[in-house]
């Protein structure tokens, strides 16, 4: 069934077809698999972007058939058609579209070390290949190290093998040092794409395209004009059924050192050459490399407890399921971060990211510097209030400029007005998961959109005092009621400097 070909006509303009290439899925059972890559992949698929020589292999350690995985990923995709809180949910499935994914899919049982295994499964990779290590972290080396004894990571003349790491790269510095040591010992730095899916967000991207696609922004985008910058992921839910995940991990290393670091340099670093991949991650390079490590003074960290959330009540952190009861492993934490560069001496970067709180939004605020009082001193206006930028990447999607303006009336009054653009006021809705752009451009080797071994160190190094101190901290975390903008803590954290978080629960 040519479906790709078909179907060309849906190709996003300026795009090309992905080579023939086999994707092969280690935790081809797991919960990614099923809800978020074969969703990409069938997305891919409507879009005409695959070639019709793609294939993909299930690797897992679970006793099943080719036909039985294949029938519980289509039972999977239909499910998502009555759940709308699924990451993908279209009204219904396509059944050409999936019978020719579907047709495609192969089934593998292997233990991930076994090297005899996976020598064996490169009988069945004569071109192309990429290897998606959809498993726990610790097992990441491990895999790495037996596709590198088995002979099948090795690249030849016109044919590539790649192989994409999913978070967490390591829990601190001397981890993520010696996870990049142990992989890159088998592979070249151009085989291993590290993947962040907040990349994969269109809003993410956007932020560059905003920021050098218009000269009005660019000429503010520094310390003369800016107060301090603001990154926020801030979720409603709680740990729910993962706490024996989350116990070891915490919100720091979960969210710190890759999401929110990648939204950072996006807003933060400056303009690349060209937007290559390397172009692109040598800026990121720089910008880590000029953050001060964060004192440990300068992070608050927080755990929630019994509250309210939309209404609903919500059992604390150390009564949900896998959760220790004296736990102290932080749900919330909040940093200022201090950039030692031209561009951006003297603005505080605050990052918080939260679970059980009383908003759910990711988004990037840009406060700018207040404007003098000296030619409104004899009016109605007691106090000019400050311009931002507010890039909202979820649950709303665009950008929001407030500005002040005069009110309506006789006196000389301003007050805040905001201009608003909507990503669903001015595109066309499409079915996307996050994982499409990077999966596709792990397909096209371009690289631009995923981390550098050095990206990822610089990262780590510059929140490991944190984890440090806290390692050596037995007062714990903070307790914050569910359904609260966080912790005291991280509003003395911005009062101190005589700032305010801008608020979680606003309209």
């Amino acid at each position: 069934m040519a479906l790709s070909s078909d179907i060309s006509a849906t190709m996003p303009p300026g795009a090309h077809r992905a080579p023939a290439c086999t994707l092969v899925i280690f935790g081809a059972h797991g919960d990614l698999t099923k809800r978020l890559l074969m969703p990409a992949l069938y997305n891919l698929v409507g879009n005409g972007l695959l070639d019709d020589g793609f294939r993909v292999i299930g690797v897992d350690r679970v006793d099943s058939t080719t036909a039985q995985w294949r029938d519980g990923l289509a039972a999977m995709m239909q499910s998502f058609t009555h759940d709308p809180n699924a990451e993908f949910h279209p009204a219904s499935i396509n059944a050409r579209q999936w019978d020719w994914l579907a047709q495609r899919l192969d089934y593998v049982q292997a233990d991930f070390s076994n090297v005899e295994a996976l020598q064996q499964l490169g009988t069945k990779l004569p071109g192309n290949a990429i290897f998606y290590l959809a498993i726990p972290s610790r097992f990441f080396a491990t895999v790495v190290e037996t596709l590198g004894q088995a002979g099948v990571v090795a690249q030849k003349e016109g044919v590539f093998r790649r192989v994409v790491i999913e978070k967490p790269f390591g829990s601190d510095l001397a981890s993520a040092k010696e996870l990049n040591r142990r992989v890159l010992s088998v592979l070249d730095e151009s085989q291993v794409f590290r993947i962040d899916h907040f990349l994969g967000k269109e809003t993410v991207q956007n932020i560059l395209a905003m920021r050098f696609g218009n000269l009005i922004f660019e000429p503010l985008w520094r310390n003369e004009y800016v107060d301090h910058v603001e990154i926020t992921a801030a979720e409603t839910i709680g740990v729910e059924q993962r706490g024996a995940f989350y116990e070891p991990t915490g919100a720091l290393r979960d969210m710190v050192p890759n999401h929110l670091f990648q939204l950072f340099a996006m807003v933060a670093m400056e303009p690349p050459n060209t937007f290559d991949a390397e172009s692109v991650r040598n800026a990121k390079e720089q910008l880590f490399e000029a953050v001060t490590p964060i004192d440990p003074a300068d992070a608050v960290r927080g755990q929630y407890a019994t509250g309210t959330v939309d209404g609903r009540p919500m059992v604390g952190y150390r009564e949900s399921p896998g959760v220790a009861p004296h736990s102290n492993t932080e749900t919330y934490v909040a940093l200022k971060l201090h950039v030692d560069n031209w561009r951006w001496a003297g603005v505080p970067f605050y990052l918080r990211t939260g679970k059980a709180l009383g908003g759910r939004r990711t988004e990037v605020v840009v406060q700018f510097r207040k404007p003098p009082m000296l030619m409104f001193r004899e009016t109605e206006t007691e106090e000019l209030p400050p311009n931002r930028i507010i890039l909202n990447i979820q649950p709303a999607q665009g950008l929001t400029v407030e500005l002040g303006a005069k009110k309506p009336g006789p006196e000389m009054d301003l007050t805040d007005v905001q201009a608003r653009f909507r990503y669903e006021d001015v595109f066309a809705k499409s079915p996307n998961v996050g994982y499409e752009t990077l999966l596709y451009d792990c397909l096209m080797g371009d690289e631009t959109l995923f981390q550098r071994a050095d990206n990822i160190e610089a990262a780590w190094k510059a929140v490991d005092p944190v984890l440090q101190a806290w390692a050596k901290d037995t007062a714990g975390p903070e307790l914050y009621e569910a359904g609260t903008s966080g912790p005291g803590g991280a509003d003395d954290l911005l009062r101190r400097d005589g700032r305010a978080w801008y608020p979680l629960d606003r309209a």
